[in-house]
């Protein structure tokens, strides 16, 4: 018996570890007060403007999650904004369109882009934030 527990603890841990990826971006919901704390921690912020029912928000999508996944961006925090309800965060940020992908380092602002899909320019942006 004592066997069998310790061989399920032991299965469990690995099932767990290998679901949480060791070194990710920190994926949370856009609000003043977490971009505030990200830019005064000095850390890289990419700022993901989605709305579900956008064919490109779904495609940069596809690609940003195997992208921030990389070990590289570790540091990273995504801040995802809601397009359809989040309308006053959008206008302090001046966006203007779903599909708008915003870089920092701190407080200061790289790079921002409207529709693009091609992974190898948003793997350029996410890049400008480790320089």
């Amino acid at each position: 018996m004592r066997r069998f527990r310790s061989f399920f603890a032991g299965l469990v841990a690995v099932i767990l570890l290998g679901v949480l990826p060791a070194s990710a971006a920190e994926w949370k919901d856009f609000t003043a007060e977490e971009f505030a704390a990200a830019q005064a921690a000095n850390k890289p912020i990419l700022i993901d403007v989605f709305a579900a029912w956008c064919p490109t928000c779904r495609a940069q999508n596809a690609i940003l999650v195997p992208l921030v996944r990389q070990p590289k961006f570790k540091d990273m925090v995504v801040l995802k904004i809601q397009f359809d309800t989040q309308k006053d965060d959008l206008r302090a940020l001046n966006v203007r369109a779903q599909s708008t992908l915003i870089v920092f380092k701190g407080k200061k602002e790289l790079d921002r882009s409207a529709g693009d899909t091609s992974e190898i320019s948003i793997e350029g942006m996410l890049d400008k934030t480790l320089l």
